[in-house]
């Protein structure tokens, strides 16, 4: 199949299916599935530590849910 019909098809499909899809392709290119998880909990880990360091310092101002949801669904 063309890669970018691939892509086409895939971004037609609902949030939640295409969130799931992406899971499964990022877990399938790790061999190890043990040190795949450490990976992403250690990559997360370090996400959330650098997301909650931006918030301390004011470079980003946290929106209620509600607003970061209505963003969303309108990008989508």
């Amino acid at each position: 199949m063309d890669p970018a019909k691939l892509r086409d098809a895939v971004l037609s499909l609902p949030l939640e299916v295409r969130a799931r899809l992406v899971e499964d392709l990022l877990c399938s290119l790790d061999e190890d599935e043990e040190v795949a998880e450490a990976e992403h909990d250690a990559a997360w880990g370090a996400e959330i530590a650098e997301r909650l360091r931006e918030v301390a310092d004011g470079e980003v101002t946290p929106v209620p849910w509600s607003e970061a949801r209505r963003r969303i669904t309108r990008e989508s």
